[in-house]
């Protein structure tokens, strides 16, 4: 196919690369779209009615649609499957339908993942056609309407996952933190609650996410109350900063669950009440506690930090002094997870990219609607989040396995006397 080209690279449609990905894209979903639909018949070739013909056939094309993606607008024709079977158990016929083009597609979830940022950032569901289209080149399936009901949707999806059974999923380990987005919530001092835990198999999954009001007590209650009567078990560790609303509210409800305060937070908390000019010492000062070889070093280290600082900055050393034994019960644990366990990096990290581009809208929006937005966020990303070191240490650590300096210690064999 000869295409026309400016000095500038550019055609009728754009780029001359952007033509050529577009391009490369259809013939990629049309090669695919026939494969699946070969696969299906040939699976289904034996079946075959009383005159001897195939119950299954190929019946041309649907009508050419337009796909939203991230390489612009692809026009496809996906192929139509003529299937007389019929089911049995419902009397009616059944019907062919392609996993990577369903019938209602007219954007790929990339697009869709777009979408909550978008309003997070603080566009109104009616900016988006403009946006996107300048984007993607085309806004095809993007209609003010259907944004309007993928939000919809994504608030009952949202309203589905707090209500969900947790009694089948045992979290050993939670991180628990109170992240302020400054975004779209109906009070200025709202913040979204966030529990992330660690499965038995060592896969990480989002527990919980609500709005709660300056991390309180009272709203961390009402979460972690909610969690267990929803069946959830008492984690074996929970992580979270020196909030204290989630730790009373942890303490009520899940009592026999131990607590690591997080490093990242302990340590600006420490450098907050030292001067500019002492920081930098003093942060590798606290890194040598948390980076120690075991709890043994790690305590002699916190006595060298007290030591250094406690004359000129008694302040600084109390906040590292007092909280020393929720501080380092991480090595307490396999030295695998010790990397996992010292921080709420698993939120933290989750969130960053959205605290960092989000910014204070004129006026705030639904509650609802933000917190659907996030949870959206949140579900895509954790599909990429990994498990932790060495899995398999989870489920020792649920059934009470010891460790000694991060190492498991082997049960003593019983003798006969």
């Amino acid at each position: 196919m000869l295409t026309v080209v400016d000095a500038d690279g550019m055609t009728p449609n754009g780029s001359l690369i952007d033509e050529i990905v577009r391009e490369g894209a259809r013939r990629m979903l049309a090669a695919a779209l026939e494969a699946e639909v070969n696969g299906y018949l040939a699976e289904l070739s034996g079946q075959r009615d009383e005159s001897g013909r195939r119950l299954a056939v190929r019946n041309g094309f649907h009508a050419e649609r337009t796909i939203s993606t991230s390489a612009g607008p692809v026009q496809v024709k996906a192929p139509r499957v003529n299937d007389r079977r019929v089911d049995e158990a419902t009397g009616e016929r059944k019907r062919f339908s392609s996993a990577i083009l369903p019938p209602w597609a007219r954007k790929t979830p990339k697009i869709s993942e777009v979408l909550p940022l978008l309003y997070l950032h603080g566009l109104s569901t009616g900016d988006f056609v403009p946006a996107l289209e300048q984007f993607l080149g085309s806004a095809a399936g993007l209609s003010s309407a259907t944004v309007s009901r993928l939000t919809a949707q994504w608030s009952e999806d949202h309203k589905a996952f707090q209500g969900r059974d947790l009694s089948r999923t045992d979290f050993v380990y939670v991180w628990a933190d109170g992240v302020h987005l400054r975004v779209r919530l109906d009070e200025a001092k709202a913040c979204v609650l966030v529990m992330v835990g660690v499965r038995a198999d060592g896969s990480k999954e989002l527990i919980a996410l609500d709005a709660g009001y300056r991390e309180s007590g009272e709203s961390w209650s009402n979460l972690l109350r909610d969690a267990a009567r929803r069946g959830m078990r008492a984690p074996a560790l929970a992580v979270g900063d020196g909030a204290l609303g989630f730790w009373k509210a942890l303490r009520e409800v899940f009592p026999e669950t131990r607590e690591q305060r997080c490093w990242v937070h302990k340590t600006a908390n420490v450098l907050d009440a030292l001067p500019k000019s002492a920081q930098p010492a003093a942060k590798n000062a606290l890194a040598d506690i948390y980076n120690a070889e075991d709890k043994e070093h790690a305590g002699a280290a916190v006595r060298a930090f007290a030591k250094q600082y406690r004359a000129k900055f008694p302040k600084a050393v109390a906040k590292v002094v007092d909280d020393q034994d929720v501080l380092l019960r991480f090595y307490d644990y396999p030295a695998e997870h010790w990397i996992h366990l010292r921080t709420t990096n698993p939120i933290e990290s989750t969130f960053a990219t959205v605290r960092l581009r989000t910014k204070v809208t004129r006026g705030a929006g639904s509650r609802a609607a933000a917190l659907a937005m996030t949870f959206k966020l949140i579900e895509s990303a954790q599909q990429r989040w990994r498990a932790v070191n060495a899995p398999h240490l989870v489920a020792l650590v649920r059934a009470g396995a010891r460790f000694d300096k991060g190492v498991l210690v082997e049960r003593e064999q019983v003798t006969a006397a």
